[in-house]
């Protein structure tokens, strides 16, 4: 029986010793991305404007990167705070752990006014900050990577011009094993699109539709990875705080389940409904809301949001029926 003590120590011994290294090899031999490239943007007017545009209305970085008026349907960006950081998302929201979306302002001390302008695109296209430690992918690296340099120039200018607001956002912190599987996800290098094709529509609403992370949302998950075969199929949930769960349209062709039967005008004023933050009504606590932002994809150029409807519907139709929205306690005892 000593015997079999013995052996049976040491292969717990052997396992420790070989876990331990594992743990030790990830910390150090990952996230294993390419230095930050040397970059100096040239911040003119057209640039400025145009980043404007996409980390506004269709990027969205400055939804999750503000303060948002979750009074408000769909929870707008508020006024004062754009890029000010420290949105939270836990696990009350279903994930693995507790992360902050950062100050991306130009304050020096909270906000990444001391990265260069490399350090950023770095940050945007591999996912990693200047420090080299990984982002979680609920900042959509993935999305942003395929993104045209131009245009990523264009929000890093835009970016530049937000006003230094002092706010210190807490590190993020993943649970384990995701502490160690995170440093395992950045990409190395940035599948860098050409330019849009602004003369044909089906590409230019492929690329936004990437650019806006659309699939990020409005793709079913298996163990973390998107279902290759239900792309932009819809149903992927998320929780709130109390208990309600909301899962993400079809935007497939699909004439039952999807938009297929949508006409390109109605898809158009759908997100014109709420095209201003003041344009969204006022909601309680436990009624209904939408973590989709309308009231930033509403400030979309009209022809953007024709060439997006005109690529979903060359898409292969997915019949996938979706529950919109299932209540929490709190909204079924406030209804009841």
């Amino acid at each position: 029986m000593k015997k079999v003590g013995k052996v049976v120590g040491y292969l717990l011994a052997v396992v420790a010793t070989a876990l331990a290294a594992g743990i030790i090899y990830l910390q150090y031999a990952f996230p294993n991305v390419d230095a930050a490239p040397r970059l100096t943007i040239d911040k003119s007017p057209a640039l400025v404007k145009r980043g404007e545009y996409l980390a506004n209305h269709v990027a969205v970085c400055i939804d999750c990167h503000s303060t948002r008026d979750w009074s408000r349907l769909t929870a707008p960006p508020m006024a004062g705070t754009f890029g000010k950081g420290g949105d939270k998302f836990d696990h009350s929201l279903g994930f693995p752990g507790t992360f902050y979306a950062r100050n991306i302002t130009s304050d020096k001390e909270t906000g990444i006014g001391a990265w260069t302008d490399g350090e950023i695109y770095r940050a945007m296209t591999s996912g990693v900050s200047r420090n080299g430690e990984p982002l979680f992918p609920l900042m959509p690296y993935n999305s942003y990577r395929k993104m045209s340099r131009e245009d990523a120039y264009a929000i890093i200018a835009y970016i530049r011009t937000l006003q230094p607001i002092r706010n210190k956002v807490p590190k993020s912190d993943p649970d384990f094993p995701m502490n160690l599987i995170l440093r395992t996800m950045p990409a190395r290098i940035p599948i860098v699109s050409p330019e849009p094709l602004l003369t044909d529509s089906v590409s230019l609403g492929k690329y936004l539709v990437t650019v806006a992370g659309c699939a990020e949302c409005h793709t079913p998950q298996d163990k973390g990875s998107p279902v290759k075969d239900k792309m932009l199929a819809g149903g992927t949930e998320f929780s709130f705080p109390n208990g309600a769960i909301l899962r993400s349209a079809n935007l497939t062709p699909d004439k039952k389940t999807g938009i297929g039967s949508w006409t390109e005008d109605a898809f158009v004023a759908r997100f014109k409904q709420y095209a201003t933050p003041g344009g969204t009504p006022k909601v309680n606590p436990n009624e209904f809301n939408s973590l989709m932002p309308w009231s930033m994809y509403g400030g979309m150029k009209e022809g953007d949001l024709r060439a997006i409807y005109k690529y979903l519907h060359s898409l292969k139709p997915q019949n996938n029926k979706v529950e919109k929205y299932t209540p929490g306690q709190a909204s079924e005892a406030a209804s009841s």
